[in-house]
């Protein structure tokens, strides 16, 4: 494919998004989520006449009769769109401190609208090419996982939040990622999909990390309540000085006892105490050892084992753990376990499979 690279003013480019000629927002297009900061840090760019990354273009409609032809913007669309709202005043865009485009002198006002932009131009190419085209250039050259998706659509609040809790020493302290982890983001995922658990309840897999993300984009208040809740059920479960070589320190356990934990000094407001909780569940966790291990156990351990083999990270089988870890932490709360338990004649390998990749 040949492309060619040429400079657009913004000035240009901001009059074929008015007259329609630059779709900026096409179906394939993700939708915006810069926060109000990546915004104004952008604008700012400009401002200063820095330069940004170049934006790509590919030819859309084009009518024969009137030689009237349209563009699709394949890449660039939240720049360019940024660049329209600071210019139109548009009422969602807080400046802060940064002038408004109708405050600037009138030297500011034409450098910014001269600033010269780098387009390539893709040219006429299929729609599903341009798809193609889209994903490879947002894919920095490896496929990327779910969670580095979100990762490269996201830089807001709640994100941030979730960053810092990833870091926390204790994870270190414990041994929970491994490098492979760390390096596929896949802390940040588990710390994304924890901080939502103990916002809400349990849902299925991460499907509404997107929601979070998108939700507390450029704010995220209940940092303010939950981040001092969650330093709490740290210190609560350090308390408990579990050895390391407890079942407590794998991945899907430790997502049930932090959320359960949080549940019971937060939700239901009842006092704990980490020595009693410590005992009930080391007991616990040695029956449940016991089950992956085929010796006789009891019914609660045979059905906490089972949701750690096979779909271990559905919304079912993520409540039933936590039932039974709240009854482990509280010895007076009854578990909701009425509901039926997931066959599965997993290995003790499919279990360790599982804690390597879908682990929460």
């Amino acid at each position: 494919m040949k492309t060619s690279a040429t400079n657009r003013r913004v000035h240009q480019l901001l009059t074929a998004i008015s007259d329609k000629r630059l779709n900026p927002r096409p179906d394939f297009q993700r939708r915006l989520v810069w926060t109000n900061d990546d915004k104004v840090a952008f604008i700012r760019t400009v401002l200063q006449e820095l330069p940004f990354p170049e934006i790509y273009v590919c030819a859309g409609s084009l009518d024969a009769e009137t030689g009237e032809a349209t563009e699709y913007l394949v890449d660039g669309q939240q720049r360019v769109t940024t660049l329209h709202q600071y210019f139109k005043a548009h009422p969602s865009l807080r400046l802060g401190d940064l002038p408004s485009y109708a405050n600037l002198q009138r030297e500011q006002k034409e450098a910014f609208l001269e600033y010269e932009v780098v387009v390539r131009d893709l040219g006429k190419q299929p729609l599903e090419q341009i798809k193609k085209i889209f994903e490879l250039i947002n894919s920095a050259n490896y496929a990327l996982n779910s969670i580095e998706v979100k990762n490269a659509r996201y830089a807001g609040e709640f994100k941030r939040f979730c960053e810092k809790l990833a870091d926390r020493e204790e994870f270190k302290d414990w041994r929970i990622f491994k490098r492979t982890d760390i390096r596929r983001m896949q802390d940040l995922r588990y710390c994304l999909v924890l901080a939502a658990t103990m916002l809400s309840t349990y849902f299925n897999r991460d499907d509404e990390i997107d929601q979070y993300l998108a939700q507390y984009n450029d704010e995220f208040p209940q940092a303010q309540t939950l981040g001092p809740e969650i330093d709490q059920c740290f210190e609560f479960v350090k308390a408990m000085s579990l050895p390391l070589t407890s079942r407590a320190f794998r991945k899907t356990d430790l997502f049930s006892l932090l959320v359960e934990v949080h549940r019971a000094l937060f939700k239901r407001n009842i006092p704990l105490n980490p020595r009693a909780a410590a005992d009930r569940l080391l007991a616990f966790f040695q029956d449940v050892d016991g089950a992956a291990l085929g010796d006789i156990a009891s019914d609660e351990a045979s059905m906490y084992y089972k949701t750690t083999v096979r779909a271990a990270i559905d919304r079912g089988n993520r409540r039933r753990r936590g039932e039974i870890i709240q009854s482990m932490l509280d010895p007076s709360y009854l578990p909701m376990l009425q509901f039926s338990v997931p066959h599965s004649d997993a290995s003790i390998q499919g279990e360790l499979d599982i804690e390597e990749g879908d682990y929460s």
